[in-house]
């Protein structure tokens, strides 16, 4: 196995690790959030914090910033559980995530749909929440963010298909219409998960 490949981690096939991927617009990030504050004081409910080659006032979500050099740095070390490139930065999953896993925990990580098979090879158990909208929901949110014309959105989304490919377990979440009502969605399928883990014990 080579420094780049993911590995399974020990014990970590007690809990469950729950990928949240989808389109920009789809709000994945807002769910995220709103669902870590919901469960807030839980011990057996995880946000995994990503480590990012971007700068730490760039917006978005919590993360932890490095630059490449320290980004190689650590994953040379063995601190990822899973690390990927994307739109021309690089994200990092902490190993630490398997002591949560261990204990039969789940853990919740923010992922993207081109590194799934990463993460089906580091964790037994891989739960994966595809958070989708309407066209018409994602363009009229992409719109409203002001970095990209009507049209460049319009030909990025007819690009990039909207489903989730490969052999996984995938759960779609559609939030196409209130934000409450995709945020109690998100919930719901966390309990799912959690009624399943306790189940196995």
């Amino acid at each position: 196995m080579t420094p780049h490949e993911p590995h399974a981690a020990a014990g970590a096939e007690r809990g469950i690790m729950v990928v949240v991927v989808g389109p920009s617009g789809a709000g994945k990030d807002t769910l995220m959030n709103l669902a870590a504050r919901r469960f807030s004081g839980r011990d057996n409910v995880h946000f995994a914090r990503r480590v990012i080659t971007r700068h730490r006032n760039a917006g978005g979500e919590d993360h932890l910033s490095v630059s490449l050099e320290g980004f190689a740095a650590m994953e040379q070390s063995g601190s990822f559980a899973v690390w990927w490139e994307a739109h021309g930065l690089r994200y990092g999953i902490p190993a630490e995530v398997s002591v949560a896993l261990s204990r039969g925990h789940i853990v919740v990580a923010n992922g993207s749909r081109s590194a799934l098979h990463r993460f089906q090879a580091a964790f037994p158990r891989l739960k994966v929440i595809n958070v989708t909208a309407s066209p018409e929901a994602l363009a009229s949110r992409l719109e409203a963010r002001g970095r990209e014309t009507h049209e460049d959105i319009m030909a990025r989304l007819a690009r990039g298909p909207l489903t989730v490919r490969g052999d996984y377990d995938v759960t779609e979440l559609d939030n196409s219409g209130s934000l409450e009502e995709a945020e109690e969605k998100m919930i719901a399928i966390l309990d799912g998960l959690l009624a399943e883990v306790h189940s196995t014990q």
